[in-house]
């Protein structure tokens, strides 16, 4: 009966796992659309990189530019964090396959 609890967990763990990838990809899908859309705008004007930012003649490409920042900075963080989950699943399952081997 134990066992049968142990296994449901493993389950679960990999079940969010796996929701959490799915997610990261229906994200990064999203996001990247979005920048690639922002990027091939044909009202592309001049801009100029200053300490502060970006600056441009055209305000909506200067807020494409931005919003691309924050999109590629989202899907960075989303990234670590679905590293960061699975690494610890990794590492739960080698602690299991190691207890069994023992057993």
């Amino acid at each position: 009966m134990q066992n049968v609890v142990k296994n449901n967990n493993l389950l679960i763990a990999v079940l969010g796992l796996v929701i959490c990838a799915l997610t990261s990809a229906v994200f990064t899908a999203l996001s990247c659309d979005y920048v690639l859309d922002s990027f091939q705008s044909s009202d592309c004007m001049a801009l100029i990189i200053t300490d502060t930012g970006i600056k441009s003649d055209d305000q909506n490409l200067e807020h494409q530019l931005s919003s691309a920042t924050i999109a590629f900075q989202g899907i960075r963080d989303f990234g670590y964090a679905l590293a960061i989950g699975s690494g610890m699943v990794l590492v739960a399952v080698l602690i299991r396959i190691r207890r069994q081997s023992r057993s």
